[in-house]
């Protein structure tokens, strides 16, 4: 009998069931093409994409597309999640009041 996944566990799971979701429709499976990015973008991370015709969103794709293949692989989707990460922790310590860390 197996352990449950842990939290962390499971949020790493979910990620790659979320990329999934997206990559392969227009054929390659293991990339988000520029068309699947934004279906991602203005589906799962709406709040950061003001709307479909941004451009602004291509080129977010055009910075995280580290081999410039003009797709997105696991790395590069998740360097994204790990910016918008590190992004909402900063929003979130300017919002609480200044303590020590510890």
């Amino acid at each position: 009998m197996s352990t449950p996944p842990t939290e962390t566990e499971w949020c790493i799971e979910s990620l790659i069931a979320v990329f999934q979701k997206y990559a392969g429709k227009d054929g390659y499976n293991c990339s988000l093409s520029k068309t699947e990015f934004l279906s991602f973008m203005n589906t799962e991370l709406a709040a950061f994409t003001k709307n479909h015709k941004d451009p602004s969103v291509l080129d977010r794709m055009k910075k995280l597309d580290v081999n410039s293949d003009g797709q997105l692989d696991v790395p590069e989707f998740l360097n994204l999640i790990g910016g918008l990460a590190v992004a909402c922790h900063d929003s979130f310590l300017k919002a609480i009041p200044s303590q020590k860390w510890t």
